[in-house]
């Protein structure tokens, strides 16, 4: 057999293939510049070794979530102490609403402090030591688990948490503080209710007001099979706030013969026939003011429910749920309509439940 090597008879180490090549194995060369350096020596901080140090930093994270804390009964005090419409020369801002500038500062100082004492525990208390750990399937053995857990342990012994009960007390009152600033932030989404859902500016004496003509009604105003719109005396189109109370005391009124009335209390609460009931559907509040004078049922437009105004305005057709609310009306002694108080229940679809 010839001992001649062919074309591979030079081969020398310099044309080995080089271990970063694809395909060959990871071992890298002594001269390789990329080669991991490895963790540098662990330098301990001065609060590692002094403990008035540590105290002092101690200190200053409690300081910083006190802070946060004040910050938060400040914004609830600037919400509450400043008007909405105050404004102030701020340089240089220029022009600013007071409540607003208060309540951006107040917040901000109480998450930034939040922020800054959290960083600066973990930067000076809690344990600053780098770990290597092996990278592992998910499905780590039962070895692993235990040594995730005791590092765990150890991580939350060396935080602190337990033995400097100052940080730890302050840190708790400030996060639990700081949500109260979102809460607070919800009296923006309207005015408190209140008992207002309940009254509409229908009251004992208002005569009722024609709408078209701008009159007070006198019963010979209104005939038999005719629909009439109404609303309270003093409540005038230019008044800032006549949609918003119109849209609660919209009034319609029908002329029924007496002996067409079903319902005892419609009868007692009306006058020769005229009944009056609320504009305002119970479904979705729409206006309610298509009227059959034969049948005497009333239909709202919008998703058709329907209501029988001579028994009680009680639902016949629809998604509405509750009948119309009657008012109660009566004659004075000048001869005009006017109302004996305000609706006995809620008007239009704001409560499902209205005992």
């Amino acid at each position: 057999m010839s001992s001649e090597t062919g074309p591979h008879e030079n081969v020398s180490d310099e044309n080995l293939p080089s271990a970063q090549e694809p395909g060959h194995g990871a071992v890298a060369r002594k001269d390789d510049p990329f080669a991991d350096p490895g963790l540098p020596p662990h330098e301990p901080r001065i609060q590692d070794i002094d403990e008035k140090a540590a105290r002092r930093s101690e200190r200053a994270v409690a300081f910083m979530f006190t802070l946060s804390m004040l910050a938060t009964v400040a914004f609830i005090a600037s919400y509450v102490a400043f008007p909405i419409d105050k404004i102030i020369f701020v340089w240089p801002l220029g022009h600013v609403s007071a409540l607003n500038l208060a309540l951006g500062l107040t917040l901000g100082i109480a998450l930034f402090c939040i922020g800054a004492g959290a960083v600066h525990w973990a930067r000076t208390l809690m344990s600053d030591e780098e770990m290597i750990d092996e990278r592992h399937t998910v499905a780590a053995e039962p070895a692993v688990r235990e040594q995730v857990l005791a590092d765990f342990k150890q991580g939350a012994k060396e935080s602190a948490m337990g033995r400097r009960k100052l940080i730890r007390n302050t840190m708790f009152g400030a996060v639990a503080l700081v949500p109260l600033s979102g809460v607070v932030l919800l009296r923006d989404m309207g005015p408190l209710p209140e008992d207002k859902l309940r009254h509409t500016a229908w009251a004992k004496g208002k005569l009722l007001v024609n709408e078209n003509t701008n009159e007070p009604l006198r019963p010979e105003d209104i005939a038999v099979g005719s629909l009439t719109f109404a609303r309270p005396e003093g409540l005038e189109h230019h008044d800032e706030d006549f949609q918003q109370e119109i849209a609660k005391a919209a009034l319609m009124l029908v002329r029924i013969e007496p002996k067409d009335i079903k319902d005892k209390r419609e009868l007692d609460w009306s006058h020769d026939g005229i009944v009056a009931y609320s504009k305002v559907c119970t479904h979705v509040g729409c206006p309610v003011s298509l009227y059959e004078q034969q049948t005497h049922h009333v239909l709202c437009p919008c998703h058709q429910s329907t209501f029988d105004l001579s028994d009680g305005a009680r639902v016949l057709f629809g998604p509405a749920g509750h009948p119309l609310p009657q008012l109660n009306i009566s004659v004075n002694k000048d001869g005009y309509l006017e109302a004996q108080g305000d609706f006995a229940e809620p008007v239009g679809p704001a409560f499902w439940e209205r005992g």
